[in-house]
């Protein structure tokens, strides 16, 4: 044989295998595209984004990590359809040699097209999608959006060793087995697997402390450090249920003759027992993806949705000066600039407060909070004092409240301090009252850092008799100033005013810093809307990795069904029977794993609101209606692909 024989006959094998093959090849194309298209997007993010640029770096990664074990992982269906056709050929005479040879034509092939379809769309949508990102973020630029060959090339070279590695696999897999085990490959049967106690025990203690860490993690920060913990536990949980916990439970069902003694029940329920060690894997990757698919989107969603409820939440007022150098001259001044320029530019001062205070960083270290290194701790530990004077906290409620030595007014942010008594440093101070509401501070149930205000009767004399002796850094100075308020007047003219104000005294006075809504809205338009942009991409990426894994296991499934329906129909069994046995067996499979993915996302439901706390969402209905409005949506979806691909199914077995 020539090398054009193998050629045609690569060429007529993908042709005669095209239900495998087409489905295969085109999402390869869209992975090559996605992957081509993110490197694109990271190499000309704005420059002025530096979070953006970071997120769509660590995209590119994740696309990386997902295209090899996704390929990988179609390629391993493939194969194994393959493997009756490839022992036919041996059969017949083809050696390993010349199969070997057939089997790298093909791979050529689809590598071929796949790389080069993928670069091909990927230019032509690559603007596009950058005008998107754009858009999202709002973000105007007058540079070009330009493709890279250095990129291009990197993807030629990266898919290219995937496909390489998926031959590699192939050809290990012939070299392997002889002619007789690929002729028969598929139609052995399976023994009646055992039952796995102690991976089921794992699997349930697993998922358990993974649910556990979700439900019971209270802080922010911490939920951010055990995060990761719990979903390793709940994947590797939900792997080992599935391998042997699936096994566990169906030989219950069997033991019930109520429930396992009737036609369907009899035949689904068998089948699967039997079937399910090459069930398990597919059902929890199919599990997993689509539990990564809800949390992403309806994380994202709910960011980009809440975006303006986060900046207010992050900035009670919009605009904020800060002086960390309190001179009462010096205040004046900035006082009156801010009232100038805003004056220049037709928007009124409004709601404006002032006040002086002094910052402590402390430790809690029982029931003392001390000056110990903040690096030994843990963030929970750590409490931020702002020690403002009685006489600001007078003038910004009206009050005319009075304190003696070692008294004082304490405001947490989180859960009420409770005491009657505060020490500091060896300090005691009487907490004559304890306020729910402060002119300078909002109460939370999910903050990220802990902060006490401490109101004094002199801010200045707690500063001399107090903090010069514990101050841990002797140049930091200890007063600062802050006065905020709102504008009134046109978007435009606000923004104008405070850029100007920004400008103006951050220059002229050295210690001055000028925050504020107008200003940050740029910077977290551009985190948010990037997000939003990269959760809907990774999310349409699994998604598609979960619809052709669904694909393909009702292909396999059925090509592995139909002799079996067959003799069952030859032994007396209806057409109907058989039907209905069907879809009693591939109801209970295929949506196992979606009603698992529900129950996990139900219980991370605590645990990522907090992790939505960092960013500043507090809403909570708001990722309520978005993860129930997800769930909807995915699970409309699901059932459609479903319906789809078990007509596929359907038709094998016929």
């Amino acid at each position: 044989m020539n090398r054009s024989i193998y050629t045609k006959l690569a060429i007529s094998n993908l042709k005669n295998n095209r239900k495998t093959y087409i489905p295969y090849v085109l999402t390869a194309i869209l992975t090559v595209m996605m992957y081509y298209m993110m490197a694109n997007l990271a190499a000309n993010s704005p420059m002025n984004q530096e979070a953006l640029q970071i997120i769509l770096s660590l995209s590119v990664h994740v696309i990386e990590i997902f295209a090899l074990i996704f390929l990988f992982y179609t390629n391993s269906f493939l194969i194994k359809r393959r493997k009756r056709e490839i022992g036919v050929y041996h059969i017949l005479g083809m050696g390993k040699p010349q199969l070997a040879k057939m089997l790298v034509i093909e791979t050529i092939v689809t590598g071929g097209i796949s790389i080069l379809g993928g670069i091909f769309f990927g230019t032509a949508l690559a603007k596009l999608m950058y005008a998107l990102l754009k858009r999202m973020i709002h973000y105007d630029d007058k540079l070009a959006f330009r493709m890279s060959w250095e990129i291009a090339g990197n993807t030629v070279l990266f898919f290219t060793l995937i496909f390489a590695l998926t031959l590699i696999y192939n050809l290990l897999q012939i070299r392997l087995a002889n002619p007789i085990e690929l002729l028969h490959a598929g139609s052995q049967g399976e023994r009646e697997p055992k039952t796995k106690w102690f991976l089921t025990v794992a699997g349930i203690i697993f998922l358990g402390i993974g649910y556990y860490i979700a439900i019971t993690t209270k802080e922010p920060l911490k939920a951010l450090q055990l995060f990761f913990v719990a979903v390793v536990c709940v994947i590797i949980g939900t792997y080992a249920l599935f391998t042997a916990g699936s096994i566990a439970f169906l030989k219950l069902l069997r033991k019930n003759k109520n429930f396992y003694y009737k036609t369907k029940h009899f035949i689904s329920v068998s089948g699967m027992l039997y079937r399910m060690k090459q069930n398990a894997v597919g059902l929890s990757n199919i599990c997993v993806l689509s539990t990564m698919v809800l949390v992403i989107i309806s994380s994202t969603v709910s960011l980009y949705i809440g975006k303006e409820d986060v900046l207010r939440t992050r900035y009670p007022q919009e605009v904020y000066i800060t002086n960390s150098v309190s001179d009462d001259a010096e205040n004046q001044k900035l006082h009156d600039m801010a009232e100038k320029i805003c004056r220049d530019n037709q928007v009124e001062i409004t709601d404006e407060k002032s006040w002086h205070m002094a910052e402590l960083v402390k430790i809690k270290n029982g029931e003392e909070y001390t000056s110990a290194m903040i690096k030994d701790y843990s963030s929970s530990d750590v409490v931020f004092f702002d020690v403002i004077g009685l006489a600001d906290y007078n003038q910004l409620t009206g009050e005319r409240l009075e304190l003696g030595n070692k008294e004082a007014i304490l405001f947490t942010n989180g859960e009420n301090y409770g005491k009657d008594t505060i020490r500091i440093d060896e300090e005691t101070w009487m907490v004559k009252k304890e306020l729910d509401t402060a002119p300078f501070g909002k109460k939370s149930d999910s903050n990220t850092e802990n902060v006490y205000y401490m109101i004094v009767s002199d801010e200045k004399e707690f500063m001399e008799d107090y903090l010069e002796k514990y101050q841990l850094e002797a140049e930091d100075k200890p007063i600062k100033w802050r006065e905020s308020f709102n504008l009134r007047g046109s978007e435009e003219q606000k923004l104008k005013a405070v850029k100007e104000l920004k400008t103006q005294a951050e220059s002229e006075f050295e210690h001055t810093g000028v925050q504020g809504r107008y200003l940050e809205k740029e910077t977290f338009f551009g985190l948010y809307g990037g997000v939003f942009f990269i959760g809907m991409y990774l999310g349409s990426l699994f998604l598609m990795a979960t619809v052709l894994i669904i694909y393909y296991k009702q292909i396999s499934e059925g090509f592995d069904d139909r002799e079996r329906y067959q003799i069952m129909q030859k032994v007396g069994m209806s057409k109907r029977e058989v039907k209905s046995s069907i879809r009693s067996q591939i109801l209970m499979v295929f949506f196992l794993p979606l009603v698992m993915a529900i129950i996990h996302i139900a219980v991370a439901f605590p645990v990522i609101t907090k992790l939505l706390a960092i960013f500043y969402l507090k809403n909570t209905k708001l990722f309520f209606g978005c993860t129930a409005g997800t769930v909807g949506i995915f699970a409309v979806f699901y059932v459609i692909v479903f319906v789809i691909t078990a007509k596929e199914y359907y038709k094998i077995v016929e």
